[in-house]
């Protein structure tokens, strides 16, 4: 695959998204997502004996997470975990015909997608830890995977359980 310049700025090579370019991320479904501090840093907290000890930016990163459904409703976790690092969590999205009417016009098509939610946690997380850490940021990007059948959410499932034993 070539990379191609970005006519804004030809310093810039323009990246193929990673997302599965045959898959609307509005749709209704479960997606398994995975979010990396930059650089890998571990700014959450600590692994000790194969469980995970959050720290204050770890705690910021949770509470933010368990927020998602109250400012996307139309969303609803599954299992998900803070690891030192990275976030891991099971993301399902269910519309119904009525909230996209009302909302639709409200905040546009690409406000009610899995990339605006991730945004939007991002961007929270963020700003309050910045406030105790003056260097946390996150990778720019974050990687999905389409959840689609019962035997791949169990083994995300799992996967999201065992992580903190496979450090």
């Amino acid at each position: 695959m070539k990379n191609t310049l970005c006519p804004k700025d030809q310093n810039r090579f323009q990246i193929k998204s990673a997302r599965a370019d045959w898959w609307d991320y509005s749709t209704d479904g479960l997606y398994f997502v995975t979010i990396c501090t930059k650089f890998m840093r571990p700014s959450f907290g600590m692994l000790e004996s194969e469980k995970v000890v959050l720290n204050k930016v770890g705690l910021i990163a949770r509470n933010n997470w368990l927020q998602i459904p109250t400012f996307f409703p139309f969303t609803h976790l599954g299992p998900f975990i803070i690891m030192p690092n990275h976030v891991h969590g099971i993301i399902g999205i269910e519309k119904t015909s009525n909230f996209l009417e009302i909302n639709q016009a409200r905040f546009g098509p690409q406000s009610n997608n899995l990339a605006s939610i991730i945004r939007g946690f991002k961007s929270s997380v963020t700003v309050e830890a910045r406030k105790l850490d003056a260097d946390f940021a996150w990778q720019s990007r974050f990687h999905d995977r389409i959840i689609r059948d019962e035997m791949e959410l169990e083994n995300i499932i799992q996967y999201i359980y065992d992580n903190p034993i496979k450090g």
